[in-house]
């Protein structure tokens, strides 16, 4: 489904158009939008130094516009890819419109990883681009992870990824789920189900690597608002 009908699709689900305090009308006749939204993805296109055709066809698969704007959509295009310059002020722009409608901005983000993916890598000059434009979004550090990890995946090291627990998940949420895994792997379980004593050790070593993620998480985020505050 491309981006401007998965927009109309969530705008049809929303029960109360108050849940979502967004300018009138749907985001593909929004002309600002429309600018910002290209002007990312070709910008997002150099980001690595190399803007390739496969980009702009992923590009035009995401955020595919009416077919009577088509042609200045793509002039817009190769005009925005010359150069990185100016994307921070576009990210702002849709910030600024769209504040009240995070999920819309989260939709435009995973169109953007989709973009930096055509040609099956995303450069650590894109990530790094991404991580930026989230952060103009107003997107924490926590929330990006999430959406990173929903696109490229999490590294087998990461606590979240031990814990199988989302990485802007809140801190209440974070806790009860720690101690539903360390239920389900408490040694004392293992017992009970009169399964054999090499299983214990697996209980023990995976209650530890449970343990040792959620520490880890805590710290993290101690530090985290510790350098908000």
């Amino acid at each position: 489904m491309g981006f401007w009908n998965r927009i109309a699709a969530l705008a049809v689900r929303r029960p109360d158009p108050g849940d979502c305090d967004c300018p009138p009308g749907p985001p593909g006749a929004d002309p600002a939008f429309s600018t910002a939204v290209t002007a990312l993805g070709a910008k997002l296109a150099k980001a690595d130094g190399r803007a390739r055709v496969s980009e702009f066809d992923a590009f035009a698969e995401v955020f595919s516009p009416e077919a009577a704007s088509e042609g200045n959509v793509q002039r817009l295009y190769e005009l925005a890819r010359q150069t990185t310059h100016g994307y921070e002020g576009y990210a702002r722009q849709l910030a600024r419109r769209y504040r009240n409608c995070p999920d819309l901005l989260e939709d435009v983000l995973d169109g953007l990883f989709h973009i930096a993916g055509a040609d099956g890598a995303v450069s650590l000059e894109e990530e790094s681009y991404l991580e930026r434009v989230a952060e103009l979004f107003g997107f924490g550090p926590l929330s990006f992870r999430r959406i990173r990890a929903t696109h490229l995946g999490s590294p087998a090291d990461d606590p979240y990824a031990v814990l199988d627990a989302p990485h802007d998940a809140p801190d209440e949420d974070l806790k009860a789920l720690w101690r539903r895994r360390i239920s389900d792997a408490h040694p004392d379980r293992v017992r009970a189900l009169g399964l054999p004593e090499e299983y214990l050790d697996i209980a023990h070593a995976k209650s530890a690597a449970l343990n040792a993620a959620y520490d880890a998480i805590r710290r993290e985020r101690m530090e985290l608002a510790g350098a908000r505050g």
